[in-house]
């Protein structure tokens, strides 16, 4: 009687080749396709890794100016600045999880219901990767400058890292709404690369890199120095990686691992990183605006107690008329009306009633009423001596 051979033939291809197989395009995609590009696209020198749970910062320069008219033979009022660290958060590990069951695959066949919704999970995790990116850039206040063209807006930004960086050899990045460039690539031939799920450009009209992402408001261009870029990161290699039987790669940026669930007849994937680009210093920011009138507006406030209670004051505008999303929003101070500057974000400003009475603090004789757009701009704005109903 011939024997039989009851084993598996040596080399044989089976279920843990194809997962491992699965898990390594799944690593391959995120980093040495796709990562890895934005990281040269943006110019990163920098890709720190830290500890869960560490603080990330951001520096800025915070002070106030004096007054400079100051009477002869007078003692000069110092103005004093000083470098601060700004907590913005702590870095964490993100995880993902999806799992197909049998009836999907039956229906829709392995490819589909499987390397598709691969596709589609690492395609979801580079988008929050990005939008947490635009929205720290979004909520800086650096120098803010504007034009009427997107090439001035541009040349003015790069003008002015320039000066930020003292170095006239820096490269500047800038992100752009798609919609603010489509008009000038309706018209032009450019060479056009992707990265990360975005459309990048260099040396876009001789003045740096330009990154297209719907995430920046339409009209707004925000640039700063490659060399203020940050990358941090939690390895996904190590006792990670041996704990949940990851698949990484030597960079350690993100961690893979598939699995069937046989209780449930299905197959799973879960992904692990902790990724956060960041800038070191926010004064190295540079927000551009295309505007027509890129200059702070005026804003006429008067202030009386018709319609007010006690402790209340009736405040009116005139002389500027709100564009499409812009809003008025105000702030009051004690001796010294609040400052403004054109494309200031006016954060923790609070907007002005329908009926025009608020409430100041009770110390405070002075108002700022100012003018932002849909992402809380300054575009105009006018301050006044309160009175306040006793």
């Amino acid at each position: 009687m011939a024997n039989v051979e009851t084993s598996a033939e040596t080399n044989l291809i089976g279920q843990a080749q194809m997962v491992k197989s699965r898990e390594v395009d799944f690593v391959n995609r995120f980093n040495q396709f796709s990562l890895t590009k934005l990281i040269e696209a943006l110019g990163v020198t920098r890709k720190i890794p830290l500890i869960e749970g560490t603080t990330l910062y951001v520096y800025k320069t915070v002070g106030t100016l004096q007054d400079g008219s100051v009477p002869e033979g007078e003692i000069i009022p110092l103005s004093q600045y000083e470098r601060t660290k700004e907590p913005i958060g702590e870095i964490t590990i993100n995880k993902w999880r999806k799992a197909v069951s049998a009836e999907a695959i039956k229906k829709s066949g392995y490819n589909e219901a499987v390397n598709t919704t691969d596709a589609k999970m690492l395609q979801d995790i580079q988008s929050g990767i990005r939008t947490n990116f635009f929205n720290f850039l979004n909520g800086l206040n650096g120098t803010v400058v504007g034009a009427d063209t997107l090439q001035a807006v541009l040349a003015k930004t790069w003008g002015q890292l320039q000066v930020l960086f003292e170095n006239d050899s820096v490269e500047v990045v800038h992100f752009i709404n798609p919609l603010t460039i489509a008009d000038y690539l309706a018209t032009a031939t450019i060479s056009m690369q992707t990265a990360f799920g975005m459309n990048y450009i260099e040396d876009f009209l001789g003045m740096g890199t330009v990154i297209m992402n719907s995430n920046i408001p339409k009209g707004n261009v925000i640039s700063t120095a490659k060399e203020n870029i940050i990358m941090y990161y939690l390895s996904m290699n190590g006792e990670v990686a041996q704990a949940f039987n990851l698949t990484t790669d030597e960079s350690g940026y993100v961690g893979v691992h598939a699995s069937q669930t046989d209780n449930r007849v299905q197959l799973e994937m879960i992904a692990l990183s902790g990724i956060q680009f960041l800038v070191e210093y926010a004064d190295g920011v540079v927000l551009g605006q295309i505007d027509s009138t890129p200059t702070l507006g005026s804003v006429t406030v008067t202030s009386d107690q018709t319609g007010a209670s006690s402790g209340q004051s009736h405040i009116a505008t005139s002389n500027y008329s709100l564009g499409t999303g812009e809003k008025f929003v105000y702030k009051t101070a004690k001796t010294t009306a609040p400052a403004v500057t054109y494309g200031q974000k006016l954060s923790g400003w609070t907007d002005l009633p329908s009926g025009g009475i608020i409430t100041p603090t009770a110390t405070h004789d002075k108002i700022t009423v100012a003018a932002v757009d849909s992402n809380g701009r300054a575009q105009a704005a006018g301050n006044q001596t309160l009175s306040i109903k006793s």
